[in-house]
């Protein structure tokens, strides 16, 4: 058994490493159709992501399931056990940094029990999912996430109300960015003036310790090629989203990580010009987003969508999840297949066909 106390997971600066930026996948589960947890094939889905090259993993997602934090299921342990142990044996090949990204949900008691969990299995920051707390006022709110981030830092999370989250006002974000053990915010509402108001805040706030971090499945390359103009104390500058925690980066993530690290060359050139095919690749990204995550249908089929890319690459056996009405839309089977000869610059089918082995063994 490797070891996954915190004590060895912290060899390494959590906060200066999400600053760099990082591509971290949100890890789905992989089940059996009796719908147990597929151990083996979720092995091989963390070994893919430390060997795609990731710089962390966020488990406990929704991407994960929220289904797994259900007491009556008793997979959340299991689950981030799995994965932190995987992740151990994996890296103690090839030693680097990678951060350990834990999934927190539900009241306050819930949300602090389960840091503690995370804590206490090596996870460094936890991903704090605001959905059980769609109807409390902004101050509620504030005080909840205060609360958690006295156990574990936060990667805070701004999910777009289409799939659970809520809108929640600049003023919201400009308080949160008071909450000292806050390390970076995943934006994810799909929507500019909301992204923007994220952005804004921190600069208000003189927080460029907190990194920021696309969840925006919908404008990954914009997001990260776009230098958002922002004033501070009299100072004018800019800012930039570092990277991503993305339920789209859970597929194809070697060929992220090839992406973020061209766009952080270009960033480190000083280049005045980007260059316009980061544009094109960009629509590229969304359109194949958009068929994974099943946009067409209010995003029903998003996490079997997900599933079945993993499937036709061998990481899964199947589609399943917790929810058994949650299946692939009318349609969007056939429109997975075609995905990879369609963009072929996206997909790393080939990455995975010549390592699957490993990945299994």
């Amino acid at each position: 058994m490797v070891d996954t106390r915190r004590g060895a997971a912290d060899a390494f600066d959590m906060r200066r490493h999400l600053n760099v930026g990082q591509v971290i996948p949100a890890h789905p589960l992989a089940l059996l159709p009796t719908r147990g947890m597929d151990e083996r094939h979720q092995r091989a889905l963390t070994r893919y992501y430390v060997a795609a090259g990731a710089g962390g993993m966020a488990v406990g997602v929704h991407t994960t399931g929220f289904a797994i934090h259900d007491a009556k299921i008793g997979l959340y342990r299991p689950v981030l056990e799995l994965a932190a142990e995987t992740a151990n044996e994996a890296l103690a090949r090839d030693p680097r940094a990678f951060v350990r990204v834990a999934g927190l949900i539900g009241d306050t008691a819930q949300a602090v029990r389960e840091a503690q969990i995370a804590q206490a299995l090596g996870y460094h920051c936890g991903l704090l999912s605001l959905g059980a707390w769609r109807d409390a006022t902004e101050p509620a709110i504030l005080a909840h996430c205060a609360r958690v981030a006295e156990v574990m830092p936060l990667f805070g999370f701004y999910l777009q109300p289409a799939v659970g989250g809520r809108r929640l006002s600049y003023a919201f974000w400009r308080e949160f960015a008071e909450i000292q053990n806050v390390v970076a915010i995943k934006v994810a509402p799909f929507d500019r003036y909301a992204t923007l108001d994220v952005v804004r805040a921190l600069a208000d706030a003189g927080r460029d310790d907190i990194a920021l971090y696309t969840g925006n499945d919908d404008a990954i390359v914009p997001d990260l090629v776009t230098d958002v103009p922002v004033v501070s104390g009299g100072r004018a500058y800019t800012r930039h989203f570092v990277g991503g925690l993305l339920g789209q980066w859970a597929v194809w993530t070697s060929r992220a990580v090839e992406m973020l690290r061209e766009i952080q060359l270009w960033r480190a050139s000083g280049a005045d010009t980007m260059p316009r095919a980061w544009l094109t690749r960009g629509a590229a990204l969304t359109m194949a987003n958009a068929v994974i995550f099943d946009a067409a249908h209010g995003y029903q089929g998003c996490l079997p969508g997900i599933l079945e890319i993993l499937r036709m690459q061998g990481l899964v056996r199947g589609t399943w999840t917790f929810d058994t009405h949650e299946q692939l839309s009318p349609g969007q089977a056939d429109a997975l297949t075609r995905l990879s000869e369609q963009y072929p610059d996206l997909a790393d089918d080939d990455f995975v066909a010549e390592r699957l082995d490993e990945f299994l063994a």
